[in-house]
């Protein structure tokens, strides 16, 4: 079982991470580490489209799997970024079952999706279409993030839409939905992450949570939890995290 598609449909845990800075040596440093996938965060960060197909391009040449969490459920923008070589999108704010075929049309071309075709480097800048679009409709992953109140209500006929693989809780997000933002221990938000991941194990669907901090510990806690599509932290914060504490050991000592 090699694809993530495969990995996906089995229900089976995978890890990931986040890339936010447009560098492309940071990313290949990333990609060597071992995670399942990177995401390029298009959403909250100032990486440009082009940056973004640099970055994919790092991801997918290192044997890891090129994902971009796009800035909103836009068929343009998914499409694009598809062309510029993602193996799939992250979308954000799905709150109802009509978003999620958006997205997933937004992806797949005619007949199971909208997407126009173009010749990018997705499709060999156009030598390989037909392989591409075989890929395309067999191995593009489409992830779906439950953002919002009205997302937890909605969700089961959100991930009973075909080609939806998985999905991703935004805890920030759904908590300030619920009134209470940041403000994990409210019972209307842990009842609503209970609810959630009670759906996701019930249609053996993947559901996924970021673990922000790069703190092992509490990676571990949620994959005890039984969320099995894990992002764990992102570029920036591993890098300031590690400077921030080797400087703490030297402190006093000049």
């Amino acid at each position: 079982m090699n694809s993530l598609k495969e990995k996906l449909k089995a229900n089976k845990q995978t890890l990931g991470s986040w890339i936010t800075l447009p560098d492309t040596a940071i990313c290949e440093i990333m990609t060597k580490a071992g995670f399942d996938w990177l995401t390029v965060d298009m959403e909250h960060s100032a990486i440009t489209l082009h940056q973004a197909q640099e970055l994919i391009r790092v991801v997918e040449l290192g044997g890891c799997v090129p994902l971009v969490r796009v800035g909103k459920n836009d068929p343009n923008l998914i499409k694009r970024v598809m062309d510029a070589g993602a193996h799939g999108v992250i979308v954000p704010m799905v709150n109802c079952r009509e978003d999620a075929i958006s997205a997933v049309s937004s992806v797949k071309y005619p007949p199971h999706g909208k997407r126009g075709v173009g010749l990018a480097r997705a499709q060999g800048y156009g030598l390989t279409f037909e392989k591409y679009r075989e890929w395309v409709s067999s191995e593009s992953v489409v992830i779906v993030q439950i953002e919002h109140i009205d997302a937890i209500k909605n969700l089961e006929v959100i991930l009973e839409v075909e080609g939806v693989d998985a999905s991703m809780i935004g805890p920030y997000d759904l908590s300030a939905s619920l009134g209470y933002p940041g403000d994990f221990k409210k019972k209307e938000i842990v009842d609503a992450i209970k609810k959630y991941t009670d759906i996701c194990d019930k249609l053996k669907k993947p559901g996924g949570f970021h673990v922000i901090e790069p703190e092992a510990e509490k990676l571990k806690d949620r994959l005890k939890e039984g969320f099995k599509f894990m992002a764990f932290s992102f570029d920036a914060l591993f890098l300031g995290n590690k400077i921030k504490e080797e400087l703490e050991g030297v402190k006093g000592l000049r």
